[in-house]
């Protein structure tokens, strides 16, 4: 009966102090993936939606009435200025220059038999064998054949001018767009259709508006140098072209409060097409020695942004931040922040104020 209470004492007691044990013993340690914030300049950006626009962009018309006999171009076709693109039927326009040069050749021939018809007259005035009447007669027949002449100069001029527009020729180097009338049909100088739309996209415009407050951060920024800008896609997630601000426009819209912008981009790639949308992101500043840490490690809480500091120790701190600017995944600390200082940027989910951690591979942490 005793061996019985002291068995049972004793394995009361075992069990005791295992519970104290248990109790005492630290929790394990969390696995998280940490790195030192960095030092590094990052550039400050101002950011807005904007819509590509052809350099240049012109609609090609008839200037004379005919028929179109030879379409010399494909459509989506890029061309360069002068290229070849409608013939109209150049045989009227022919016509009308060999008729004009043919009535300046009449006139030439009465101007020079008229011309030594006065000289003839101008010595028989001086020996008074001819009346002055007829000699100032004579002398106006030859400049009414002079004004002919110069009219007819004219009327070759125009009809050279009409056989020339007869082929519709490309004014600027650009892509054409679809073809709006075909072979055989007849066009009129008064048509307001166009046959076809030409748009230069080498180099080409970006057009966009920014509020008004930004408008004296842009402008101090252009004032020091051609403000670089980048088009990005819809998603941001690949960047296009490289280009410059080259238009600030001299006021501010009263009804919108914005002010509008133009960029210019080379385009050589042609990566930018008129009327898509693309996001803009303008460089207007840059931050020196801007203390940076991955984005993911920034967390929100009821107070704002926060971090998981890790102490010497190998426990963690919440350090509530400042986030000035999130960019390519890197999150710029304007307060809270040092370089050097080990932040948590993986595995923050098990973490509270004064969790012990170890510091594990990224992959491994996650």
């Amino acid at each position: 009966m005793q061996n019985r209470f002291v068995t049972g004492g004793f394995a009361l007691y075992l069990a005791l102090a295992g519970a104290a044990l248990a109790k005492d013993a630290a929790p394990p340690a969390v696995p998280v993936s940490a790195e030192p914030a960095a030092a590094r300049d990052m550039p400050v950006y101002v950011r807005g939606i904007g819509t590509v626009q052809a350099y240049n962009a012109v609609s090609i018309k008839s200037r004379v009435d005919g028929q179109i006999v030879k379409v010399d171009f494909t459509e989506g076709q890029e061309l360069k200025a002068g290229d070849l693109l409608f013939e109209i039927d150049p045989r009227p326009y022919q016509a009308a220059l060999v008729q004009a040069q043919a009535a300046k050749a009449k006139d030439e021939a009465q101007l020079a038999s008229a011309m030594a018809d006065l000289k003839r007259d101008e010595e028989l005035v001086a020996h008074s064998f001819q009346t002055r009447q007829a000699y100032d007669q004579q002398k106006a027949l030859v400049g009414q054949l002079q004004a002919s002449i110069a009219g007819d100069a004219a009327q070759i001029t125009a009809a050279t001018l009409n056989l020339d527009y007869a082929q519709i020729r490309a004014p600027i180097d650009g892509r054409t767009g679809a073809r709006l009338v075909d072979t055989g049909n007849l066009v009129h100088a008064t048509d307001n259709a166009a046959l076809v739309t030409i748009q230069q996209l080498r180099p080409i415009f970006v057009s966009l508006t920014e509020p008004q407050e930004t408008f004296e951060t842009i402008r101090a920024s252009q004032a020091r140098a051609p403000i670089p800008v980048e088009a990005m896609t819809s998603d941001n997630t690949r960047k296009l072209a490289d280009g410059t601000v080259s238009l600030i426009d001299n006021q501010i819209d009263q009804g919108s409060g914005t002010i509008h912008l133009k960029a210019r981009f080379a385009n050589t790639q042609e990566t930018l097409w008129p009327g898509e949308f693309v996001n803009l992101k303008l460089v207007v500043d840059e931050i020196k020695n801007a203390t940076t840490v991955p984005a993911r490690a920034v967390q929100q809480g009821p107070q704002g942004a926060y971090i998981f500091v890790v102490n010497k120790d190998m426990t963690v701190a919440t350090r509530n931040v400042t986030v000035s600017e999130i960019e390519n995944d890197t999150a710029v600390i304007g307060k809270g922040l040092a370089p050097g200082d080990t932040v948590v940027v993986d595995g923050q989910y098990r973490l509270d104020e004064g969790t012990r951690v170890k510091l594990q591979p990224a992959a491994a942490a996650g």
